[in-house]
């Protein structure tokens, strides 16, 4: 494992047994400028998604700005698109949810399903790498998925060329998921569509983005951190310096992930992302044996956590009034916004805000639009 930064932790929210619940989980995830972090922190807060749906016109209010839910025809939509393409909705806190995926700072609150493979099993292994892999990249990677398929991993990818393409392929047989940057239903690249409808058949498409939805640029990144999360740890075969794959061992190794590369030729520019990895401290790939080795001397580490409390069993931290708290610190925290992006810990540092006071002050402003936060997870003045 790299080393890096450890994830921040986050409470875990109850399950959600209740459809309505469901629904509004849903809702609140779909409402403009609740991202992960907000709906966390929201639930945590007022005990439910359906509570914290009624509070979100009166926090913003109070923070100075102003914000209505997503409304429930868009939600309804949303759904009817899902069932009509043979998808599964599975939101955060339902028993379908990926369990390693749960465990990681801020996990997607909603994730759509479709494909035969209805649980995704722990000892699960990412493969990634450059979509103009060579002979001997596809070659390795094909491998390494049908070994560690055979040895009980489940293999998850991201649907690409070269690569994750073989990645796939290698592991039909034994489980692969393929995590998508646009909706479940939205085939891309077109040339893969045959694998697509493999994948379909025998294993599982994912996607946090709606039915229907049809992937950009920037839904890479988002998609990047479903494939680093919902496994024990990420291979890279081939990938330049500059490469969507080294995002997704970044994101592995910020995730508590193993991180392993494949060595190649430093005369191939796509073998200067998994040799830049080695010197860094990635484990080093050369056979599937080399995979098996470091992550079953570390299952224990993945034990499911104890089941959590059940949703009429939660305590909302509203109901221990931290209103006051907070309207005491928001405007501090406020002040201390500019333009100049900054890191969250700095700024409940310098406002003297205790971390879950701070977390909720943070989450009111942006609610109220007063505040974004970048993709690299600091604040600017809106």
């Amino acid at each position: 494992m790299l080393d890096g930064g450890e994830e921040e932790q986050f409470g875990r929210i109850p399950p959600c047994t209740d459809e309505a619940e469901r629904f509004a989980r849903l809702q609140l995830a779909r409402t403009h400028r609740i991202g992960p972090v907000n709906f966390h922190q929201l639930i945590l807060r007022f005990g439910s998604a359906i509570k914290a749906i009624e509070a979100l016109p009166v926090i913003a209010k109070r923070a100075g700005g102003a914000l209505q839910p997503a409304s429930r025809d868009a939600v309804e939509a949303e759904i009817a698109r899902g069932t009509t393409a043979g998808a599964r909705l599975i939101v955060l806190g339902d028993p379908a949810y990926p369990k390693l995926l749960a465990e990681i700072a801020a996990a997607p609150p909603i994730l759509w399903v479709m494909g035969e493979q209805k649980a995704f099993p722990t000892r699960a292994i990412a493969i990634v790498g450059a979509r103009n892999a060579s002979a001997a990249g596809s070659r390795i990677a094909h491998t390494l998925a049908k070994d560690l398929g055979e040895a009980g991993f489940f293999v998850v990818s991201g649907l690409a060329r070269g690569i994750d393409t073989q990645a796939h392929a290698g592991s039909l047989k034994t489980g692969t998921a393929a995590v998508l940057g646009g909706g479940v239903d939205d085939i891309y690249p077109p040339d893969n569509a045959d694998l697509y409808q493999s994948i379909k058949a025998y294993g599982a498409l994912v996607s946090e983005s709606p039915v229907g939805y049809r992937a950009r640029a920037g839904d890479f990144p988002r998609r990047n951190r479903l494939i680093s999360g919902m496994t024990m740890g990420t291979i890279v075969v081939e990938a330049e310096l500059r490469s969507g794959s080294l995002i997704t061992s970044r994101l592995a190794n910020e995730q508590g992930r193993e991180v392993f590369a494949v060595p190649g030729s430093p005369l191939d520019p796509r073998c200067r992302g998994p040799n830049d990895l080695i010197r860094q401290g990635a484990t080093l790939c050369e056979t599937a044996e080399d995979v098996i080795r470091t992550l079953d001397g570390q299952m224990s580490l993945f034990e499911p956590a104890a089941t959590p409390v059940p949703l009429h069993a939660v305590t909302p931290l509203h109901d221990m009034d931290l209103d006051k708290a907070v309207d005491s610190v928001r405007d501090r925290l406020l002040g201390l916004i500019s333009h100049v992006p900054a890191p969250r810990e700095d700024l409940l540092r310098l406002a003297n805000a205790p971390v879950h006071i701070g977390f909720a002050a943070l989450g009111e402003l942006e609610i109220a639009g007063l505040i974004v936060t970048t993709n690299e997870g600091q604040y600017v003045r809106a």
